[in-house]
């Protein structure tokens, strides 16, 4: 079994800076890609920031300059520093990774259980 584990996150005025993480653990083969995604009431999951590997980082045009994503991978884990933040950018945050269990299965994809980030105007 493979668990993604979130922390950070919470309530920030805007204009503030918020961090939020994940480690991956379990049955671990190989990690594909780690990144971000979000949520907002109402609306669709959304990607942030992912980390493919060999083709580096790669951001939603509506957090491009304001948030980093890094990976760690002797740890199996993934930061989103976010800066600037809006009361836009409120919503449950989700860890996403793209692994193999073993050299024998396929790549898929698993997530984590979502951390809230609320942005006050």
């Amino acid at each position: 079994q493979v668990q993604l584990v979130e922390s950070g996150g919470g309530l920030v005025h805007a204009g503030g800076s918020l961090n939020v993480s994940c480690v991956a653990s379990g049955r671990i083969f190989s990690i594909t890609s780690m990144g971000w995604y979000r949520q907002a009431p109402g609306k669709q999951r959304e990607r942030v920031a992912t980390i493919i590997n060999d083709v580096g980082a790669n951001y939603a045009d509506s957090v491009k300059g304001r948030f980093t994503v890094s990976r760690d991978n002797a740890k199996n884990a993934v930061n989103l520093f976010m800066d600037s933040l809006k009361p836009e950018d409120t919503a449950v945050y989700y860890c996403n990774a793209a692994l193999q269990s073993s050299p024998f299965s396929a790549p898929r994809q698993y997530w984590g259980q979502g951390t809230q980030v609320t942005v006050s105007s």
